[in-house]
């Protein structure tokens, strides 16, 4: 594959071409044959489109590739095309833990008329998802490309998007497809689903490296057009943590030497929800890690998923080391395997901070270290931290506030990736961007917040918020949500969808809401300490619907989960038992009481495959079972 790359990168002697046109389209296929990806060159112009079953997922739309000014898409020829194929699994962390990476794939030669100027375009396509990206020889001369390439959604389809004004943390609106206006913004992944229930799709990128990241901007006419990263308005956040100057120098596109390969441009397609829930593409399309930082991968035995304290939404007391002692403890009491301790640390003596890593390690707690990125943008100071925090035995670092897609701010993302995992630590990113893959080369990358999560106080329709979340920001990767309080955050939700919520918003790092003595205080504490943080299998069951309801069967070794968030409209489900597979099962459950407390029971009666079970949820309610052999 490498080398294939590197010989349509040359462009020197050509590859044999598979067709040799200027008109006619590059056709490609997935596995299964259902989805398809096409590329033509009409009248000169690339254009792509998607589909599904034949029928159109992306309408034919046009590619758009700019290189110091001039669009090498248009009076683009096709020269040529030689195809591959990947077929392999590998172990990952999150709602499954075994990826699957099968696709075909083919790289089309072109060339720029005008200019004679060699490049290629790389297509994939897989059984829930087909990808593009461009690939541009050059050698030591800067140069600065851009890309405005749209993607025409059919008509009659419901989209689900946020704007930029809180980067990646805000609330998705519905819309048709016809009624989202020109100039809006769009972050990805953009949800939409199909018109006649054909299906659903995303858009999204993968492989983010040495390059701007993209949203999207509506064109009014049914299409979102790629804009990279120094187009994008500055969020509120940049600018209030940052500056105007900062913003509008981020504004200036940045020039890159050598070869430049873009991002995949993705488009995950789905029959159900369940297909597009357990999708792979977005890592698939990442480089496998480094086996000399990561011998073993995601297993590596330094990388250590788990669940976490954090004392920060919930009260607390003081934020002293003894405090925060207590957490450590209250943390091993719950049998949670890390805490995170937010900014107050940097106040502390390095012996203090020993004496907690040192106490934690005693109590099997590992200890995460929160830091604002402004001083990690120094190389040295960025080393030095990293170094001590290597040294007085950190498990974890939370690194804060980037709030930016400029090519400057992806490039700290991959130094700190890189250096984090020479020092043995464990990431999360807040105030971030959205996941592109970057676990799968990364898998020290345990979780990242690109999300509104429960810091947000005033969210006045939570349920709602909760039950879009799972079908479109966490398609891509885990977001450290934070889930589970019982307070006011919890707003128009009860304390049902509160403990489902710490199921369906999952991932490598679970870090909890809830004061640690409030979680071992409730009445349903021994299911809470059964959660764990990663699965080996999901099933999202049919009643599911984005913004209505979200039913997670989850497995866990021989334990299976049965989670379900509400949201606006109080409803009664009955939900089959097919998932649990044969032999009998012992069932814990946790309803809503009228109060919008929770009560856990245990049924007395096995269950088994051919089972269901009646649930009456109230609005912003939700329902939580466990089944063990």
């Amino acid at each position: 594959m490498n080398k294939l790359l590197l010989a349509v990168c040359g462009l020197g002697a050509a590859l044999a071409p598979d067709r040799c046109l200027s008109s006619e389209a590059t056709r490609l296929a997935s596995p299964n044959g259902r989805v398809e990806l096409k590329v033509a060159a009409s009248d000169g112009r690339l254009e792509f489109g998607v589909s599904l079953d034949r029928q159109p997922v992306i309408e034919d739309s046009p590619m758009n590739l700019t290189l110091d000014g001039v669009e090498l898409t248009q009076g683009a020829e096709i020269s040529g095309s030689s195809n591959y194929q990947i077929n392999e699994t590998y172990p990952c962390l999150g709602g499954h833990s075994q990826a699957t990476n099968y696709c075909n794939g083919t790289v089309v030669a072109l060339r720029h008329t005008p200019s004679g100027a060699p490049y290629a375009l790389e297509l994939r396509a897989y059984d829930d998802g087909a990808a593009f990206r461009f690939i541009i020889p050059g050698g030591t001369r800067s140069r600065v490309p851009d890309e405005a390439t749209t993607f025409r959604i059919p008509a009659a389809s419901t989209v689900w998007y946020h704007g930029l004004n809180g980067h990646y943390e805000g609330v998705h609106a519905k819309r048709d497809v016809s009624a989202v206006r020109e100039g809006e913004w769009a972050a990805p992944p953009v949800t939409f689903k199909l018109p006649r229930s054909t299906g659903y799709a995303a858009l999204t990128e993968a492989a983010l490296v040495d390059y701007a990241g993209m949203a999207f901007q509506a064109d009014g006419r049914r299409g979102l057009r790629i804009r990279l990263g120094h187009s994008h308005p500055a969020s509120y956040p940049y600018v209030l943590r940052y500056g105007t100057n900062e913003a509008v120098r981020l504004s200036r596109p940045a020039a890159l030497t050598g070869t430049i390969t873009t991002p995949w441009r993705v488009v995950l397609v789905a029959p159900d929800l369940n297909i597009l829930v357990n999708a792979d593409v977005v890592p698939d399309l990442c480089p496998p890690p480094d086996p000399r930082l990561f011998p073993k991968g995601a297993l590596t035995d330094w990388i250590r998923p788990g669940r976490a304290v954090w004392k920060y939404l919930d009260g607390g007391g003081s934020n002293s080391l003894a405090t925060m002692k207590e957490f450590t403890q209250l943390a091993a009491e719950l049998g949670f395997e890390h805490h995170v301790v937010e900014g107050f640390w940097s106040r502390w003596t390095d012996a203090q901070i020993q004496e907690l890593v040192d106490y934690g390690r005693g109590q099997h707690v590992g200890i995460w270290l929160w830091k604002h990125s402004r001083t990690l943008r120094d190389p040295a100071e960025r080393r030095q931290f990293l170094r001590r925090c290597h040294q007085l035995g950190v498990t974890g670092v939370k690194i804060d506030f980037f709030d930016h897609e400029a090519k400057e701010v992806i490039d700290l993302y991959q130094a700190l990736l890189r250096e984090t995992a020479e020092n043995h630590l464990l990431v999360n990113f807040h105030g971030a961007n959205k996941p592109t893959g970057e676990m799968r080369t990364w898998p020290n990358e345990l979780t990242r917040e690109a999300v509104r999560g429960m810091e947000a106080s005033r969210l006045e329709d939570r349920a709602t918020h909760d039950v879009t979340l799972p079908f479109t920001r966490f398609i891509v990767g885990p977001a450290d949500y934070t889930p589970m309080h019982f307070g006011p955050r919890r707003g128009n939700t009860t304390w049902g969808h509160q403990l489902a919520s710490a199921v369906i918003f999952s991932g490598p790092l679970l870090t909890y809401a809830a004061h640690p003595l409030t979680i071992l205080t409730n009445p349903c504490a021994s299911m809470i300490k059964s959660i764990p943080a990663t699965y080996d299998q999901t099933v999202v069951l049919p009643p599911s619907e984005i913004g209505e309801l979200a039913v997670f069967a989850r497995r866990s070794g021989p334990t299976w989960f049965l989670a379900i968030m509400n949201g606006a409209e109080a409803r009664t489900l009955k939900i089959p038992l097919s998932f649990l597979g044969k032999g009998d099962y012992r069932a814990v459950l946790v309803r809503d009481n009228p109060d919008r407390s929770a009560a856990q029971t245990e049924l007395s009666a096995p269950l088994r495959e051919g089972s269901s079970l009646t649930v009456q949820l109230q609005a912003g309610g939700g329902f939580l079972a466990r089944f063990s052999p």
